[in-house]
């Protein structure tokens, strides 16, 4: 794995993602994005939440990776079969996120997460990385159906990058 890259593109998001809240009007984060069901400042906070969920990712990903092998596939397949209360909650959630929390405090937690990102990337070590577990490939276009905790790394990055292209900002 290529540690700087990850950083790179880590800061790359981090400055992306200022500048479109920062320079989108109110009137563009109200609009509808295109192909989803969030407006643009939804759909933003969506493209936060990627970040937001990898403490939790990571530390699945080292518990489930200890286990036998087919509890992973088990659990990867007992979420995909719950992707519909997961799209309720996943829609939800970021409805609710990008209505109420105020453009200054996405931006801190954005800063905030990819900083500790940042950190705890530069803790792991080469066995920590090569660890991975199945995950549920119904559940985003960007999980794959193995994925190490290198993987992890470059998710929220490649989640970001795929809902820019929805933004339907000026």
């Amino acid at each position: 794995m290529d540690r700087q890259t990850v950083h790179d593109d880590f800061e790359r998001v981090r400055a992306t993602f200022r500048t479109l809240l920062g320079s989108a009007s109110d009137d563009a984060l109200r609009r509808r994005s295109a192909g989803t069901r969030w407006t643009n400042r939804q759909l933003l906070f969506h493209m936060l939440l990627g970040f937001l969920i990898m403490r939790a990712l990571l530390a699945l990903a080292k518990i489930v990776a200890r286990l036998p092998a087919s509890v992973g596939r088990g659990w990867a397949r007992l979420l995909n079969a719950g992707t519909r209360p997961f799209d309720v909650v996943n829609f939800v959630g970021s409805w609710l996120g990008g209505s109420v929390l105020p453009k200054r405090v996405m931006v801190v937690l954005c800063d905030r997460t990819i900083a500790a990102l940042h950190r705890r990337l530069d803790r792991e070590d080469e066995a920590g990385l090569a660890k991975g577990m199945p995950y549920p490939t119904r559940w985003d276009p960007c999980f794959r159906e193995f994925m190490t905790v290198a993987d992890l790394y470059r998710f929220p990055v490649r989640h970001f990058d795929f809902h820019r292209a929805q933004l339907s900002l000026d």
